[in-house]
């Protein structure tokens, strides 16, 4: 069992009919609790009734409630989603508790815990207090640092991308997201691989994994391993893409401090989006979804 600090936001999802709790450092939370490792939820929430489902939820799932922070000012995150054609569209709010980290509490609970590897994304940077909570959290520590990469406009910019990049090791980021921070760093190709290339030398990664949606994903190295995986046919049976790319962040999570191969990673990774693809929302309300494939990853 690894310790894993998951820095960021916490929100809820308020589907056309229903509320579920979500963003992709919750998500990640989840998951790696369900594959039983000790994951700690760093963020903040305020003092209303998803703070309640939230401590409720985590009680539930049996996850430390340690990095969980109290605002009694900002609201609890929230995102709109509207679903079109099974695709998901997002309309996130401002000013939320999760902007408001604070860096005592945080670092506290982080140096308690002495993690195997940090997690955290692009979002919950937006605002300056969360993004020097941050700041102050990785240069304090030395384990590995995975990067999801998760552009929502307008709440990212070129300096928080690579202020991320130059503190990761593993990235995670769609094909489209890829494009984007490629062209944002002049990058001068119109090939992913190239675009990955350019990245991994530029900002000393060891591994970036690209998701492409329905067409699989694929992954480089620093050191020259690669690999892709074809996506599964969920023409029958997907409900939606919330957090298809959470649930594949957190199986690589599990490869990177695993020591699997990239391509043992990667069709993990993708089995596992896959299934949470024919779910309603990012994590599931059971554990029968994870047993497969926890008999699988520690067989």
């Amino acid at each position: 069992m690894y310790h894993i600090a998951l820095f960021g936001e916490v929100l809820a999802d308020i589907f056309p009919d229903q509320i579920a709790l979500g963003g992709a450092p919750y998500n990640a939370t989840r998951h790696l609790r369900a594959f039983q490792q000790h994951p700690v939820l760093i963020s903040k929430v305020g003092s209303d009734a998803l703070k309640e489902q939230l401590l409720t939820e985590l009680s539930r799932w049996g996850i430390d409630q340690s990095g969980i922070q109290f605002d009694a000012v900002h609201p609890t995150g929230q995102v709109t989603v509207h679903i079109e054609n099974a695709a998901h569209h997002f309309k996130i709010h401002p000013n939320q508790a999760y902007d408001y980290i604070e860096t005592y509490e945080a670092t506290q609970v982080t140096t308690s815990i002495n993690p195997s590897l940090i997690y955290f994304g692009t979002l919950a940077q937006r605002n300056d207090v969360s993004n020097s909570t941050l700041n102050r959290l990785l240069k304090n520590s030395s384990c590995p640092r995975f990067l999801d990469i998760n552009l929502r406009a307008p709440w990212y910019n070129k300096a928080i991308i690579e202020y991320s990049l130059l503190n990761a090791n593993i990235v995670k980021v769609s094909e489209e997201e890829l494009q984007i921070v490629a062209q944002l760093f002049e990058c001068r190709t119109n090939n992913s691989e190239d675009y990955a290339l350019f990245l991994i030398s530029k900002f000393d990664l060891t591994t970036l994994f690209v998701t492409c949606g329905e067409n699989g994903a694929w992954a480089l190295s620093s050191t020259g391993e690669e690999s892709k995986v074809y996506g599964q046919n969920l023409e029958s049976t997907l409900v939606d893409t919330v957090g298809a790319g959470d649930a594949f962040s957190a199986i690589s999570i599990l490869g990177t401090l695993y020591n699997w191969t990239i391509e043992e990673t990667l069709n993990q990774a993708n089995a596992f989006a896959a299934e949470i693809c024919k779910i309603r929302g990012a994590t599931p309300e059971t554990d029968d979804l994870y047993m497969p494939f926890i008999k699988k990853l520690y067989s």
